[in-house]
Formats: C-alpha cells, sequence, structure tokens
C-alpha cells in the first residue's frame, strides 16, 4: 500500500509473502490468503507511516488487472467498501500501466514519446509511450516472461526463489564463457522457451560427464545465463529504438534491477547517443506507488471507476 500527496509519494510499503519461496513459486490460494490476513493491519501501518488521518484521503486507488484472481478480489472488495465508507472515489488501474508510468516518478524522468521495456516476472514488453494513457504495444513475448526464464533456469542449478537477484549476484563474479541459443524472431516478438530448453539439455550433458558440474561452475553458468537473457532482451530494444526514430528509453518491471541488464542499457544508449531511465529501486518489483502515481493522474482528470467493476486477470494495456 502507498500514499500520494500532490503527486509526492509519503509513504510505499510492502508485505512479502516469503512462504512461496519455499515451494519454488506462487501459490495462488495462498497469495489470496495472505493478502485477506495483512490487509486491515498493512492500511492501518500505511496511515501511520505518512502520519495522516483517514479522514484527510479524497480517493482510493487500487488495481484491476492483471494478476491472479483471488488477490485482486481481495484488493478489489478492500478497495471498494473503504471508498463506500468513506465516500470518497473509486479509481482502478493496470498494473502494467503503472509499471511503464513507474520510470515518471521520480526525477530526471523521460520526455513523451518514449520506449518501454517492461520486463518482470510475468510480463516481457516493448511498448511506445506517448503520453500518459497513450500506449502502443510492439510487441512481448510468445511465451516465458524474462525473469520467469531467470527463476526456471535458476531452478535447474538448484537456486532458491525467486531466483533472479541470486543469479545476478552470482553473475557479477563469472565470466559468460557457457554460450546459450539467442532466439531469433520476426519484429518485436520474444520467446525464451527454446533458451531454457537448451540450459536443460546442456546441463544434463555436462552433469552425465561430471556430477559436479553445477556446483563447480555456478558462477559462470550464472553470468551465462545473465548474458544470454539480457541479449535477447536488448537486441530487440535496439531495433525497436531505431524503427521508431526514438531516443529515450525506460527500464521497467522486476528485471530492470538487473545490474547485467542495467550496465548493457547503459553502453548501448551511450553508443547511440540515447538517453535511458530506470526507476527507482523501490519502484522495480511490484509496489503499490507506481499504482497511487497512475490514480493520481486520473483522479485529477476525474477519472473515476464505477462501484460495480470486477477485476480483469488478463487486463490488457488499453491503448
Amino acid at each position: 500500500m502507498a500514499i500520494i500527496r500532490n503527486g509526492e509519494i509519503l509513504t510505499n510499503i510492502i508485505y512479502n509473502q516469503e512462504i512461496h519461496r519455499k515451494y519454488g513459486g506462487v501459490i495462488p490460494e495462498w497469495a489470496s490468503r495472505k493478502h485477506l490476513e495483512a490487509m486491515v493491519s498493512l492500511y492501518k501501518e500505511t496511515l501511520e507511516k505518512a502520519n495522516i488521518e483517514q479522514v484527510e484521503l479524497h480517493g482510493i486507488v487500487v488495481t484491476r488487472g492483471p494478476g491472479l484472481m483471488g488477490s485482486l478480489l481481495v484488493g478489489m472488495g478492500f478497495a471498494k467498501a473503504l471508498a463506500l465508507a468513506l465516500d470518497i472515489p473509486l479509481i482502478e488501474v493496470n498494473h502494467l500501466e503503472a509499471h511503464l508510468c513507474s520510470v515518471l516518478i521520480d526525477l530526471p524522468k523521460p520526455t513523451f514519446p518514449f520506449l518501454c521495456l517492461t520486463v518482470s516476472g510475468g510480463h516481457t514488453q516493448l511498448i511506445r509511450v506517448n503520453g500518459i494513457g497513450d500506449y502502443h504495444i510492439l510487441g512481448g513475448t510468445l511465451d516465458d516472461a524474462a525473469g520467469e526464464a531467470f527463476d526456471k533456469t535458476g531452478k535447474m542449478l538448484g537456486l532458491d526463489y525467486p531466483a533472479g537477484p541470486i543469479i545476478d549476484q552470482l553473475a557479477q563474479k563469472g565470466i559468460a564463457r557457457f554460450k546459450f541459443p539467442i532466439s531469433v524472431l520476426d519484429g518485436y516478438q520474444y520467446s525464451f522457451s527454446g533458451f531454457k530448453t537448451a540450459v536443460l539439455y546442456f546441463l544434463q550433458k555436462e552433469i552425465k560427464n561430471n556430477p559436479d558440474f553445477i556446483s563447480e561452475n555456478l558462477e559462470d553458468l550464472c553470468a551465462s545465463i545473465q548474458h544470454t537473457i539480457v541479449e535477447i532482451l536488448i537486441k530487440k530494444v535496439t531495433l525497436a529504438m531505431k524503427n521508431e526514430g526514438l531516443t529515450e528509453l525506460g527500464i521497467a518491471g522486476g528485471v530492470s534491477a538487473n545490474s547485467g541488464l542495467r550496465k548493457r542499457i547503459a553502453q548501448i544508449c551511450k553508443d547511440n547517443e540515447w538517453k535511458s531511465y530506470f526507476p527507482a529501486m523501490q519502484y522495480c518489483t511490484d509496489n503499490a506507488a507506481m499504482i497511487a502515481f497512475v490514480g493520481y493522474q486520473k483522479y485529477l482528470a476525474s477519472q473515476f471507476a464505477d462501484e460495480n467493476i470486477m477485476p480483469l486477470p488478463r487486463m490488457p494495456v488499453s491503448s
């Protein structure tokens, strides 16, 4: 949960669900139950840290989708009840739109139009951002998202969930000496399924010859996996920037925190005289501040939601 006032984020709190780490992925039923358990206490904490009373609230912003249906229902139900009880507007926000706009929360920020690579565990998309509420999707993933590719290959290496940050840490100590295929697709589409299969077959072959292959080469394996995923992303980013005639690039979503991606983006922008923008670390992974930011823009435009709206687990970014 977060609170925004006059465009300034007063507080941004995240309740982590550590229970999923034990089982190597998010379990939808537990996620919704944990949402329900945490909702009221998190609301009170958010108000306290912002040093405001609930009577000072002028609007309630809620994620409508995309996401897990159970979790969305809990959030939507709480938001509706709160807006009704306080007799203030309810505002719906698209989760992906919020990621796009996370690069606009702090200074410096890109000017419109700019290209945004939204890259996380659930989504990998290239979107031309012409303005807030004006988006053109250029391409996306045909199968897994980049964050999912990190987590699944990390699982093959025996790493804990989520594996992305662990791979990033280990990769900084390794050398990308193992070569994995970089998918070649038309247009701006991504695919990571072939890459995952290649890593799996490679590991199976090497382990057959040396059972300790992973432990003996873990840092280099992580560096090689990270290098390949980053290069797959960069190839389409470069193509889109040049074809669209853009000079400003935003990177959003959980994977935008990856150090290898940040370094590579910085390099291609320097080579092509482009400008790049990343959200602050607290706005990279899923968070309420980015939802509040978009909701605030909608509040100023009096774009309020009907009390009968329902969650949309596969809600697309409107254009």
